[in-house]
C-alpha cells in the first residue's frame, strides 16, 4: 500500500492505494483559515499536524490491514506557506499563506534589489511567495524574525513531525523565490536578500527521492512495520500534475481547487515571468512546467453557497443549470483573495455588477460560476502570448465533480476537457504515486500514466459565441475598477 498525505488549505486528505492504483481508504479533515487583518491568510501548523494524525487515525479505523500494508509515504500540499521554527524546532507564529497579500510593498524592494529575479526564479515576484514574506517578518516583527532557525513549506513541515528531517523537493521549493529554477538549487543571493542565510533552509531532494522513515512511535500508533519510507513529493501543482500523468511536454490539466491553475508540463525551462506565468520545477527530476495561477476557484462556489445558506452545493447546482439558458446579465470579478494570472494584484477583490430586483440566488451563482470561468480564460490568454498549448486538458480538483461547471468552462474557452475517473482525488492521489516511485524506483512513464478519460466534452460553438461579448466586459469592468482596489 501507498499513502499520499495532501496538506491543503480547506483539509488535510489522505488517501489510500494499492500497488494496482486502486484506492483503498481515505478521508479529509476540514481546516480554517484566519484573516486577522485585511489582506492577511494564515494557518497554525499544529491544525495541520493534528488533522494529519486524525486523517491517518481515520484510515486506520475504516482498513487497519491495508494501512499496516503501507510501505511508502508520500507528500503534497499547499505552495508558498512560511512556516517558522525556533530553536526547540517549535513554530514561532501562524504560518502566512499563499493567498496572503499584505507584502506587496516587499516585492518592489526585492525587484530593486534583484533585477533578474524574475527569471532565474520562474515567476515575478508576488506578495504569496515564501521570500516577500520574510522581508516583511524582518521589518514589522523584527523579534521573531531573529528567533527563526528553520523555515518549512507546509507539507514539509509534516514530513519533519512524521520522520524529524527537515527536507524539501524542487517543485514546492520553486514558489519560494529562492529556487534557481534551472539549476535546481537554492539561490544564495535572493536568499541573502531576505536578510537569511543558506542554514535557514531544508535539504533540497527531488520529489521521487527517499527523505527519511516514519518515526517509530507513528509506526506502533498505525500498525505498520519499520521502515517505512517517505518521498520527496510536491507542491500541490506538481503533484496534481503526477496524479493526472502530466508528465509528457505538453501535458496539461486545469485544477478545480480552492484555487484555480492551468499547468502545462515541459522539457525544460522556459521563463515567462513578463507574461505573469510561473515557471517552475517538477516533482520528478529533469521535468518543469508552465502555469498559470489563480488565487480563486472552487472556494468561490463554496463562498456563495455559504453566503446564500446553501448547504446542498449539488442540489444548488441543479437548480442553476435547469434555469440557465444564456448568459448572466450578472457579471462576478472572482477576486475574492486577490489575483496573480493576469493581474499580479493582492489587493483585487471580489465584485458583483448589474443585480437587479429580479436577481435570484441561481443567476448569482451561475454568474459566480462564469466569473471563475472568464478568469480562466483571461489567464489562457497568457499561456497562449507564451507559445504554450495543451490539447485536452483534464479537470481535477473538486469542482470537477460538476459536469454542467466544465461545459460551462469548455463553452466559454473555447477549448475541449477531459473528465477523468478519480479527477477529484487531486494531489493526494499524485503522491502515492511519488511514494511509489521512491520505493520502487520504476521508470517514471510506468507510473505516471494518465486516468482513464470517461468523457471529452467539447465547447458549443454558439455558446462560445455568446460569451464573448460578456468576456469583454469582464475585462473592462475590471481594468475600470482596477486602481479602486488598492488600499489608501
Amino acid at each position: 500500500m501507498f499513502l499520499g498525505i495532501d496538506v491543503g488549505t480547506s483539509a488535510v486528505k489522505a488517501l489510500l492505494i494499492d500497488e494496482n492504483s486502486a484506492t483503498v481508504a481515505e478521508t479529509d479533515i476540514p481546516l480554517s483559515v484566519s484573516n486577522p487583518h485585511p489582506f492577511w491568510s494564515e494557518q497554525n501548523p499544529a491544525d495541520w499536524w493534528d488533522a494529519t494524525l486524525r486523517a491517518i487515525d481515520a484510515l486506520h479505523h475504516q482498513n487497519p490491514g491495508a494501512l499496516a500494508a503501507t510501505r511508502a509515504i508520500g507528500l503534497s500540499g499547499q505552495m508558498h506557506g512560511a512556516t517558522l521554527l525556533g530553536e526547540d524546532d517549535m513554530p514561532l507564529r501562524p504560518a502566512i499563506l499563499w493567498n496572503d497579500g499584505r507584502a506587496k510593498k516587499e516585492c518592489d524592494a526585492l525587484d530593486a534589489a534583484l533585477p533578474d529575479l524574475g527569471i532565474r526564479a520562474g515567476v515575478a515576484t508576488m506578495p504569496g511567495m515564501t521570500a516577500p514574506k520574510m522581508i516583511w517578518l524582518q521589518k514589522h516583527e523584527p523579534e521573531l524574525f531573529a528567533k527563526v532557525r528553520t523555515i518549512l513549506l507546509p507539507k514539509d513541515y509534516i514530513r519533519f513531525c512524521l520522520s524529524g528531517d527537515k527536507v524539501t523537493e524542487m517543485s514546492d521549493a520553486a514558489g519560494t523565490l529562492w529556487l534557481d529554477e534551472e539549476s535546481r538549487s537554492w539561490n544564495e543571493a535572493a536568499i541573502e536578500a531576505c536578510g537569511l542565510s543558506m542554514d535557514q533552509l531544508p535539504k533540497l531532494v527531488e520529489g521521487s527521492d527517499v527523505t527519511g522513515t516514519l518515526r517509530r512511535d507513528l509506526a506502533d500508533r498505525w500498525g505498520m512495520t519499520a521502515g517505512v519510507i517517505i518521498a520527496g513529493g510536491g507542491g500541490d501543482a506538481a503533484t496534481g500534475g503526477i496524479g493526472v500523468g502530466a508528465v509528457r511536454h505538453g501535458d496539461g490539466f486545469i485544477s478545480l481547487g480552492t484555487s484555480s491553475q492551468i499547468f502545462v508540463a515541459s522539457d525544460r525551462y522556459r521563463p515567462k515571468p513578463e507574461e505573469l506565468l510561473h515557471s517552475f520545477t517538477h516533482a520528478i527530476p529533469g521535468h518543469w512546467f508552465q502555469m498559470a495561477v489563480l488565487l480563486n476557484g472552487a472556494s468561490c462556489l463554496q463562498w456563495v453557497a455559504r453566503l446564500l445558506d446553501e448547504s446542498d452545493i449539488g442540489a444548488l447546482l441543479a437548480r442553476v443549470e435547469a434555469q440557465h439558458n444564456a448568459p448572466s446579465d450578472i457579471l462576478f470579478l472572482p477576486y475574492l483573495n486577490g489575483e496573480r494570472t493576469p493581474h499580479n494584484n493582492p489587493y483585487a477583490r471580489g465584485v458583483f455588477f448589474g443585480l437587479g430586483s429580479d436577481t435570484n440566488r441561481e443567476a448569482m451563482v451561475q454568474s459566480v460560476l462564469e466569473g471563475v470561468a472568464f478568469a480562466l480564460s483571461d489567464a489562457q490568454s497568457r499561456l497562449h502570448a507564451a507559445g504554450t498549448r495543451c490539447e485536452l486538458p483534464g479537470v481535477i480538483g473538486g469542482g470537477a465533480r460538476s459536469r454542467y461547471w466544465i461545459q460551462l468552462i469548455s463553452d466559454i474557452m473555447g477549448t475541449p476537457l477531459a473528465r477523468y475517473e478519480g479527477a477529484a482525488k487531486g494531489p493526494a492521489f499524485g503522491a502515492t504515486r511519488l511514494a511509489r516511485l521512491a520505493l520502487t524506483q520504476e521508470p517514471v512513464e510506468d507510473v505516471c500514466k494518465k486516468p482513464a478519460i470517461e468523457e471529452v466534452i467539447e465547447p458549443d460553438p454558439a455558446r462560445h459565441a455568446s460569451y464573448q461579448p460578456r468576456f469583454a466586459k469582464f475585462r473592462r469592468l475590471y481594468a475600470a475598477l482596477a486602481s479602486e482596489f488598492t488600499p489608501s
